[in-house]
């Protein structure tokens, strides 16, 4: 990929699963008003679905349509044609997953194109299913996208798991959910298992993941506050000496696909600590800037670090 200031042709890569929805949002997308530009905007798609492209009305918003018949179609010669016939001012790209997200980001594209945007659609009522047979696919698709929207939502659909499962992978992402009225909000109201009111927030090792995404989506409900959990140090010359991080490895896809994840601390005896040791961590949350985060979030600052036993179980699971 390359960097955002080489670009000059923008690619926002639109991709998911067969049927869930990613045809609908860019038809959408096209014929809206903030969405409009004076050059063509080249529209590539990968796969046809139950809903189709209108070529005609394609045409009103200055978008033509190409139809890549399958991966070996797929090559830098072929999008070089692309760009010599249509001299697009932008690209949408409709991915099938199946030919691998990464490998796509890794490609080799023509000269001043590149992905600035990365978007994943998703059926919700199929996403548990998702989950079980085609884990790490969606999980690379997840990895490195701005925005996952799901669509289709269901009232007893699991959301808060769900937004979950996404953000232990991509922390920064946006999680969108909508049914057929449109977007749902506030699914976290009253869901948290632990109360953010006390005056010590007692984080429970099976509830280590919870809390996690929920302080870095929702500071206001952290910041100033203490919290308590045990976790697994973890040291690096990123974050500086006063520095380390408490924190669990979670499983995302598989027992061979894990990722640490937790928060900075600033801590006097952070010198003393043992990498991969398990302490006892009550600290007061605030919210500063960290190169290590590239920007700002949380960070804890400890007010008592103690040797803990190691869990029954170190792994947060996300399903």
């Amino acid at each position: 990929m390359y960097e955002e200031d080489e670009v000059d042709i923008p690619i926002y890569l639109i991709t998911g699963f067969l049927e869930s929805g990613k045809t609908s949002f860019i038809n959408f997308t096209v014929a809206q008003d903030y969405f409009q530009i004076d050059g063509p905007t080249l529209l590539i798609t990968t796969e046809e679905g139950e809903v189709e492209y209108d070529e005609k009305e394609l045409l009103k918003y200055n978008t033509v349509l190409e139809i890549v018949e399958g991966p070996e179609q797929f090559t830098l010669d072929y999008l070089k044609k692309l760009n010599r016939k249509y001299r697009p001012e932008r690209i949408i790209l409709e991915y099938n997953p199946l030919w691998s997200v990464k490998k796509l980001e890794e490609m080799e594209l023509p000269h001043g194109w590149g992905i600035v945007q990365e978007i994943v659609t998703v059926d919700a009522s199929c996403f548990q299913i998702y989950m079980q047979n085609m884990k790490s696919v969606f999980m690379e698709m997840a990895k490195n996208a701005d925005m996952v929207m799901f669509n289709r939502c269901r009232p007893e659909d699991p959301l808060p798991s769900f937004r979950r499962s996404i953000k232990v992978v991509n922390q920064a992402c946006d999680v969108l959910f909508e049914n057929e009225e449109g977007e749902i909000d506030n699914i976290f109201e009253d869901q948290m298992p632990f109360d953010t009111d006390a005056d010590v927030i007692e984080i429970d090792d099976a509830d280590y993941g919870i809390w996690y995404v929920d302080m870095g989506d929702n500071p206001e409900r952290y910041e100033g506050k203490t919290v308590h959990f045990r976790g697994m140090v973890l040291k690096s010359k990123d974050v500086g000496a006063d520095f380390f991080v408490p924190g669990r490895m979670a499983m995302t896809c598989c027992a061979d696909d894990t990722s640490f994840i937790g928060y900075v601390c600033k801590c006097a005896s952070a010198k003393s600590l043992v990498m991969g040791s398990w302490v006892d961590v009550t600290a007061t949350v605030k919210w500063g800037y960290m190169k290590v985060y590239d920007g700002e979030g949380p960070v804890l600052y400890a007010q008592e670090i103690k040797p803990a036993k190691k869990p029954e179980s170190e792994l947060v699971y996300f399903n």
